[in-house]
């Protein structure tokens, strides 16, 4: 099973809080206003909801990564 790895710029979240609307399982909104994501490694079974968080972001500061291709999916 692929394994991929969320990257997170959090010094550009604007505390939108998309992400954590979208995947609460996966994201969660701090105390500072900004989201906080709970598991950086995820497995295909994880894949589509945090793709979901990644493209509801207004402003694209969660990335998500093919971890054995190197390939970028969001």
């Amino acid at each position: 099973m692929a394994k991929y790895e969320i990257v997170y710029e959090r010094d550009g979240c604007i505390g939108a809080g998309a992400c954590a609307n979208v995947n609460p399982a996966n994201w969660k909104m701090s105390d500072d206003g900004k989201a906080d994501v709970l598991k950086t490694e995820i497995d295909e079974s994880e894949l589509e909801a945090n793709l979901s968080a990644a493209r509801a972001c207004p402003v694209n500061v969660i990335h998500i990564v093919n971890k054995e291709t190197g390939e970028k999916l969001v």
